[in-house]
């Protein structure tokens, strides 16, 4: 199996998050997602800031990217 290393880029400076063996490059962008999700609720000094959590593969190649953004509110809609 494959292993997959996470990154975190907070304007573009590379913060180490590990790496993992999630199976194949669909699972390191679902744990990427996931990571992104989790570090934007645990540092909220990241806020404003350009940040990334990005996935290589063993050869150092970037097979994904995703931000760090908040997640929107649900719509509500207004009753009359």
């Amino acid at each position: 199996m494959p292993w997959f290393y996470f990154d975190l880029l907070v304007e573009d400076h590379p913060e180490s998050q590990g790496r993992n063996d999630p199976g194949n490059t669909e699972g390191a962008r679902d744990r990427a997602d996931a990571l992104a999700e989790e570090l934007r609720l645990a540092r909220s000094g990241l806020e404003g800031k350009h940040c990334y959590v990005r996935v290589l593969n063993v050869v150092n190649g970037e097979i994904y990217r995703t931000p760090l953004l908040p997640i929107p509110k649900p719509f509500v809609e207004a009753t009359p």
